[in-house]
């Protein structure tokens, strides 16, 4: 990283105003095209990480792009040295957790509102204001090196930049944030200071509630989303041991590791398909499958896109002589599977909507399409898109994917239902819908999760069901994505 700069602090709780979702340049107006560059021209070598930190920004604010998706392939085609890289993933995606707050403070510092600021100089902004606020970046690097940015890419809006930034760096954090939460109601203040919407700071403070946990666990919860999630490794079972990886044995899941690493596709392991990219819950819910007794026979992943859990279901079945189908209804993500599972033979994937598919299977994950709201720390921008109404629309789906799972299990067979999220109507409501018109047994999920772990199973806790009970993880808890997991074993 540049010489001027130290290595950025631990993020600070993330903050935000409101929930606009705008386009470049407001209303109607379009992106200024930026001008094409290569990769490393002589005044930009030094400043490449807030570059490319801006280009994703600007890329999520206009395209609807995940910067998940953008920053890796970015990092990768640099070939930055890992503190530049580090350096540059703190930018992009601590400027995103803390967008809205950010924003808030902007509006106040240009005397405008966001919408009417066009996509390019807005996203300096937000650059620049992480920097100011959150990093431990001296000012006047923050303020010249991203104008230096602008400068080259929008140039008309440099002065404007450079004017906003000055502004904000007049008072620090805790004063921008009396100011833009003075005259807030509560929920308004937690929206604002955390960076949530106010929809979703009360769907979180009701799916507490609903799977027994306590209220008061909000702020934790809120604060868990906004700090940096470590890249997780799960090292696929019968392909490599988790020794072989460089990095720390995760808490939980008995084949991860945790890389210090920004671009995993360095290591060998990842690059040949032998370990994948996992968050630790989601490599739970594929081993908490695996770890249920069931008839012989094939399993199936019925979401299976982009592939994460089907990679260790099917490394498990092939160590039992068995076999995985994999659905997805898109080719792109069915693509996606394929990559993921590239180092296995016994994979046979389908394009194919999976409330079509037949079975029997003796085990079958439903890993259904949610609002992602349990991955906010690895997906920040989700939280800005998603709304209350989405909630309702998913939840159709989710149930008949779930019938669909239950009609493809052979009699005895096990079906795993997961969902990337803790709201209660895409998890406990769902299932219990679907449950009390089916003749299926509810496992006890986190006695499961318990066995896989090693540890205490009143931790994965959530509601009880008769003899079973469903478990969620929580990011403020276990450090894992927010993962809901209900087992059951269908009828003979």
């Amino acid at each position: 990283m540049p010489a001027e700069e130290r290595r950025p602090r631990k993020q600070p709780a993330g903050n935000a105003a409101g929930n606009s979702r705008r386009k470049a340049g407001g209303a109607g107006r379009k992106s200024a095209p930026r001008r094409q560059q290569t990769e490393r021209e002589p005044r930009q070598a030094k400043n490449l990480p807030r570059r490319i930190a801006w280009e994703v920004l600007l890329d999520v604010e206009t395209k609807d792009s995940y910067a998940n998706l953008l920053l890796p392939a970015k990092l990768a085609r640099t070939h930055m040295e890992p503190q530049d890289a580090a350096f540059t993933t703190e930018l992009t995606y601590g400027a995103l957790r803390q967008q809205e707050f950010y924003d808030a403070i902007i509006a106040r510092a240009a005397n405008r509102p966001i919408d009417s600021i066009d996509a390019e100089p807005l996203a300096g902004m937000r650059l620049g204001a992480h920097q100011i606020l959150s990093m431990r970046v001296p000012d006047h690097a923050a303020l010249s090196e991203t104008v230096a940015v602008i400068k080259t890419n929008a140039p008309k809006t440099a002065g404007f930049v450079n004017a906003v930034l000055r502004r904000i760096s007049e008072v620090d954090r805790a004063e921008w944030l009396r100011r833009v939460t003075d005259g807030a109601t509560a929920v308004g203040e937690q929206a604002i200071e955390y960076s949530h919407p106010e929809w979703i700071v009360r769907a979180m403070t009701q799916a507490l509630k609903g799977h027994g946990r306590q209220a008061s666990e909000l702020q934790a919860l809120l604060e868990a989303d906004n700090a940096a999630a470590k890249v997780s490794v799960s090292a696929l079972p019968g392909l490599v041991d988790r020794s072989e990886l460089p990095g720390a044995p995760t808490e939980f899941s008995p084949i991860g590791v945790t890389l210090e690493t920004a671009v995993p596709k360095n290591v060998d392991a990842v690059a040949t398909g032998r370990a994948r990219v996992q968050d630790e819950g989601s490599a739970l819910v594929a081993l908490a499958l695996a770890q249920v007794e069931a008839p012989a026979g094939n399993w199936a992943d019925l979401c299976a896109g982009p592939g994460g859990k089907a990679a260790v279901l099917a490394a498990i079945a092939k160590q039992q002589g068995g076999a995985l189908d994999a659905f997805d209804s898109s080719e792109h993500r069915v693509e996606l599977v394929r990559s993921s599972t590239q180092a296995l033979d016994n994979v046979t994937t389908r394009v194919q909507d999976a409330r079509d598919a037949t079975g029997p299977y003796a085990k079958v994950l439903v890993d259904v399409p949610c609002s992602g709201l349990g991955a906010l720390r690895r997906r920040p921008e989700a939280r800005y898109r998603r709304r209350p109404e989405d909630i309702n629309a998913l939840a159709g789906l989710q149930r008949e994917l779930l019938r669909a799972a239950l009609d493809a299990c052979a009699p005895g067979g096990v079906v795993a239902y997961s969902t990337c999220s803790s709201h209660y109507a895409e998890t406990v409501l769902v299932v219990d819908d679907v449950l009390r018109k089916t003749d299926v047994e509810i496992l006890d999920a986190p006695a499961v999760l318990a066995e896989v772990t090693g540890t205490d199973a009143e931790g994965f806790a959530s509601v009880t069901r008769g003899a079973g009970r469903y478990a969620q993880l929580w990011p403020h808890v276990h450090n894992t994505d927010g993962m809901f997991l209900a087992l059951m074993r269908k009828a003979n």
